[in-house]
């Protein structure tokens, strides 16, 4: 399917096939980045997407999109209440894969010299790769607690956090509704053992230092200021999300003939979100989003006994914020209560949303816009121009370029190891192969991601952060 791209406002394009056989859709990049994005296969699977069954408004397409599964990573659409679908494929198989940020009170000059040490002490205290090799031990009703409440359970039975930390994560750290009955017996013994552990793939925990600062004031509210050591999180629900997605891509494109859905691409599979099988994968799909909530928070609390070990018990890591960009959230928007698929997509809400924590009401919400290994990553402030222009939504990332085998082609990762290392980026990533996989060059350029989203207007800039050291499955 060929396609034709038409700039419509700063950054954002309406991309069309040349047959007009769909709907246009739109996308948000520069011509180098809408370059990148025509390479593979991510522009028909957005226009496909406009194919869904009760869609409303338009489909987005992100700088950071590239090819995923049904939906493009970087893709949002909305569906309205009450016969609009629900797609697993718009949220992807790692449900509730997030970012959360946490503020040291520490300056870098004081972190270098331990950097070799906390870096390595990071590694060995947070379990990462495809496997299992969480410490925390959880009986069947156990897991239940966490995937139907998921970082409240953690902090207030288990004493993993406090309670402030639920003031500044997503949702408070748990989906209202989740349903573990609805989590198979399959998905369950795949989770299990997993709580705390980081994966494998692009999942990571990085040390940075605040390296720059746009808004000094709005810097100043989130606890941010320059020089300061800061900690990044990046994982989701591992296996347990995994399994989920797979019951019901299958459960969904056995039944959907029922409702009468005929869609281009059979990775598009979907329901009625009121139809008993939306309901119960909805159900099921909060609850990976909760374990995969409860699994950062398990992480962050590893993060600070090292830098206690470390650093002393004085020293304090405040979490900044925490948000998933593979989900689906019943919101309203334009007066429409909507089902709202990202997929490798973050809202963005701006100053005006209830949906704010109190302490960020009429600052805007914290957007976290991590780069490659060896790049920055930049804080970000959602927008009440979002609303209009792109469902308060923006990018998660910077996104990839090279598959997975094109970069392991390209890039020897012993020699990637030693070239981060020489510019003082201390790596713990127990594999060369899974670091070529990750290396800068798969991955677009994130600062002009970062510029096109502000840009656009979508969200705009407060810091960077650059990496001093990376622990990676």
């Amino acid at each position: 399917m060929k396609f034709h791209a038409t700039q419509v406002a700063p950054f954002e394009y309406e991309v069309r096939d040349e047959a007009e056989l769909v709907r246009p859709a739109h996308v948000f990049a520069d011509p180098e980045l809408l370059a990148a994005i025509a390479h593979d296969r991510s522009l028909e699977q957005l226009v496909n997407v406009t194919s869904l069954p009760g869609l409303f408004g338009r489909v987005y397409g992100m700088p950071d999109m590239h090819e995923g599964y049904g939906f493009p990573v970087g893709g949002v659409a909305a569906t309205a209440l009450p016969d609009g679908v629900i797609s697993p494929g718009g949220i992807g198989f790692d449900i509730n894969c997030g970012v959360r940020l946490l503020a040291t009170d520490l300056d870098r000059a004081k972190f270098e010299p331990l950097r070799e040490r906390v870096v390595h002490d990071l590694s060995r205290s947070i379990p990462s790769g495809y496997g299992r090799g969480g410490d925390l031990s959880l009986d069947p009703a156990d897991l239940d607690r966490i995937l139907e409440g998921g970082c409240r359970v953690l902090i207030h039975d288990h004493g993993k956090g406090v309670p402030e930390d639920l003031d500044v994560i997503e949702a408070g750290g748990c989906l209202d509704g989740a349903d573990a009955s609805s989590v198979s017996v399959r998905a369950r013994e795949r989770g299990a053992g997993q709580l705390g552990t980081l994966g494998g793939g692009n999942h990571f925990v990085e040390v940075q230092a605040v390296d720059a600062v746009f808004d000094p004031a709005a810097a100043d509210r989130l606890g941010l200021h320059l020089a300061q050591v800061t900690v990044l999180i990046h994982t989701g629900s591992r296996g347990l999300g995994h399994q989920v997605c797979t019951d019901y891509l299958r459960l969904m494109d056995a039944a959907q003939a029922r409702y009468g859905i005929e869609l281009p691409d059979r990775q598009l599979a979907c329901v009625p979100l009121s139809a008993p099988e939306g309901r119960r994968y909805l159900g099921a799909m909060r609850a990976a989003a909760n374990f995969a909530f409860a699994n950062r928070q398990l992480i962050t609390h590893r993060v600070r006994h090292v830098f206690a070990r470390h650093f002393g018990p004085g020293h304090e890591l405040a979490l900044v914020y925490d948000v998933g960009h593979n989900t689906a959230k019943l919101e309203r928007h334009a007066n429409r209560e909507l089902c709202v698929h990202r997929k490798g997509a973050t809202r963005a809400f701006g100053p005006s949303s209830s949906e704010l924590p109190t302490r960020y009401r009429g600052l805007g919400q914290p957007v976290f816009i991590p780069g490659s290994m060896g790049t920055a990553s930049y804080v970000l402030l959602g927008t009440d121009e979002a609303e209009a222009r792109s469902l308060a939504s923006v990018c998660h990332g910077a996104g990839r370029v090279l598959s997975r085998g094109a970069a392991k082609r390209q890039v020897a990762g012993h020699e990637l190891r030693r070239a981060l290392e020489a510019r003082g980026i201390t790596v713990r990533c127990p594999s060369n192969s899974e670091l070529a996989e990750e290396a800068p060059e798969a991955y677009k350029d994130v600062d002009r991601v970062v510029n096109v989203v502000a840009g656009a207007g979508l969200a705009h800039k407060i810091a960077r952060l650059v990496p001093l050291g990376v622990v990676k499955g």
